[in-house]
């Protein structure tokens, strides 16, 4: 796949999925540190993190990388229905 995406499963914990969200969005690594009340050094490394997990190159190819995963919802574009978990 062009843009070096990863064409297997990865492993992310729920703040990068949060955070993939919030970039998907259009919010700078300002904006989601502000969002989620953490420093923008914090964002920083989640997205050098995110990055390196799903070997993309750059915020452009992460969206792509998480809309063909399942992983993101733009626009009612690529939803799904999540399971309910029960705690």
């Amino acid at each position: 796949m062009a843009g070096g995406e990863s064409q297997t499963p990865v492993s992310l914990s729920d703040r990068e999925l949060q955070i993939i969200d919030l970039v998907a969005a259009g919010l700078t690594n300002q904006d989601i540190a502000i969002k989620l009340e953490i420093s923008k050094r914090t964002v920083d490394n989640h997205i050098s993190n995110i990055l390196t997990k799903t070997q993309t190159e750059n915020r452009v190819a992460l969206v792509r990388w998480a809309l063909q995963w399942g992983k993101i919802c733009l626009h009612d574009v690529n939803c799904c229905v999540l399971p309910i978990q029960n705690n």
